[in-house]
């Protein structure tokens, strides 16, 4: 089977783009479940409930979020009760919203999505790796589900190859989110785990991380007068990864990066 991973959405530029590459490559490449980081969907900060709509209704199977999981207050509701929207698993007990869910494709695999967040450089949680081991004992392959992917949403470069190693052989997929640029270690680590460090954002490349240039510049020559970021939305590029899975075996086969737009270097034509 096929996994499209989109990389973070950030704003309507990362929206307009995900909404058109989506059914695309569906058909193109035959993909079997589509995942989507949205926690900047909304302007750049959080999701909303129609944000959160529009993605399923273009072609997205599961929404993961993030650290702005929660800036926008009217998606609770759907936190609460949808099953195909993630945030942190590693977020304090009691914490509004599910870590983890389980999406069953049309052919009947069954793939658990979970999500996790850092702690170096980021808001506090539990520690993320005593949290999935945790996961990993109450919830056995081939019994509750047969693919697991993994969205580590973290800031340190180190944090991320970690759990790279930490969930070799344990996870099918495991891809870092928050960062926003691509990196170009995706590969298959030893014990068959397709990993990459960063997927990159969906959003507008000319910019800081999908902010506009002027003000992100301005905080770091005036930090003391920070004014509010506001996301680029003149250009959009697409940034994903596929990868094929083993779905008796839960092993991943391959993994290649998919890069649409006009800021980088293109992988595909659509």
């Amino acid at each position: 089977m096929k996994l499209l991973f989109c990389g973070d959405v950030v704003g309507k530029a990362g929206r307009k783009i995900v909404h058109h590459v989506v059914p695309i490559l569906r058909e193109k490449l035959n993909i079997d479940v589509v995942i989507a980081n949205g926690e900047n969907a909304a302007h750049g900060f959080g999701i909303t409930p129609r944000i959160f709509d529009e993605f399923i209704k273009h072609g997205t199977d599961v929404v993961t979020l993030g650290n702005h999981s929660f800036d926008k207050t009217d998606i609770f509701p759907v936190l609460a009760e949808n099953n195909v929207i993630v945030r942190p698993l590693n977020f304090p007990e009691n914490t509004i919203g599910k870590g983890w869910c389980i999406f069953t494709t049309p052919t009947g695999v069954r793939v658990a999505i979970v999500q996790l967040i850092g702690r170096v450089y980021m808001r506090s949680a539990e520690d993320p790796f005593s949290v999935m081991e945790k996961w990993l004992n109450t919830h056995q392959k081939g019994i509750d589900y047969d693919i697991l992917f993994v969205d580590f949403h973290a800031e340190a470069t180190a944090e991320k190859v970690a759990m790279g190693h930490f969930l070799d052989g344990r996870a099918s997929v495991v891809i870092g989110t928050h960062t926003h640029i691509p990196t170009a270690d995706y590969h298959i680590l030893p014990n068959k785990t397709a990993y990459m460090t960063d997927v990159g954002m969906c959003g507008d490349y000319d910019s800081v991380i999908g902010m506009q240039k002027e003000s992100a510049l301005a905080r770091f020559f005036t930090p003391d007068k920070k004014g509010r970021l506001q996301p680029a939305e003149t250009n959009s590029t697409f940034c994903g990864v596929c990868v094929e899975i083993d779905e008796k075996t839960g092993q991943a086969i391959k993994i290649f990066p998919i890069r649409i737009g006009n800021a980088l270097e293109n992988t595909h034509e659509i």
